[in-house]
């Protein structure tokens, strides 16, 4: 079936097992909020599950299905901010910023017809969506990790530890992990961490001290020299008056 037009729209969706096929005149991108979907293109072919993303370029033909209970945001763009003719891209792991506003899109989209804050959040998912350029598909082994990066960010994060949520040795781990994300994994905590204190100590009122604390560093003199050597700034420079 050939579907045709320009779109700018996100919209919840549902598929069924049985397996169908379609192209349309703009890039479609297929995020999965519940449960998989099993699509079939040129340059991919396997499923795709929470925390990813599927890229469909323009008029490219595709097959697909999913269970009746799985549940997906779907964005239909006639552009997107890194993509040109040449760009085929396929399935990439999603940042957790996107992961937490797909939460968002599908409650708000579920609860009202709004069509000024429907394209403030196609404008919103589009930025966001721009910041995915440097990332490709990650394992589900490494995106566990990364998962497990955010959500223990205060603690002390040990190579060893790591490697065990990885279910792989240390050294195996910490290959497979540069292989993947282009960086070492005590840089990639380092980057997570700091990008997170910046964003406390311009959003909210913790003090210096507190920051330092939820993102890792028991010791402020530690992290003010952590943060100065980043940003090229001290923390007091970005706190929130």
């Amino acid at each position: 079936m050939e579907v045709s037009g320009m779109k700018n729209t996100l919209s919840i969706r549902s598929y069924t097992r049985e397996s169908r096929s379609h192209t349309h005149e703009w890039h479609q991108l297929v995020l999965p909020l519940k449960g998989v979907i099993h699509i079939e293109m040129p340059e991919y072919s396997g499923k795709v599950m929470p925390g990813e993303c599927v890229f469909i370029h323009c008029e490219q033909i595709h097959h697909f299905r999913a269970n009746a209970d799985a549940r997906f945001v779907v964005a239909d763009m006639s552009d997107i901010p890194w993509v040109d003719d040449s760009v085929r891209w396929t399935v990439f792991s999603l940042s957790p910023p996107m992961i937490s506003y797909l939460d968002f899109i599908e409650r708000q989209l579920e609860h009202q017809v709004n069509p000024g804050l429907e394209q403030s959040m196609m404008n919103t998912f589009s930025l966001l969506l721009a910041e995915q350029e440097p990332q490709r598909q990650i394992s589900a082994r490494i995106r566990q990790v990364q998962e497990y990066i955010t959500e223990y960010l205060s603690q002390n994060l040990t190579i060893d530890a790591l490697a065990e949520v990885a279910c792989l040795s240390p050294t195996q781990f910490k290959k497979v992990f540069r292989e993947q994300t282009s960086t070492s994994p005590l840089k990639y905590i380092t980057q997570v961490r700091m990008e997170k204190a910046k964003a406390l100590l311009m959003h909210t009122d913790h003090p210096v001290q507190r920051v330092a604390e939820l993102v890792g560093y028991g010791d402020l003199s530690s992290f003010s020299r952590r943060f100065s050597s980043y940003f090229g700034l001290s923390p007091k420079a970005f706190f929130k008056d």
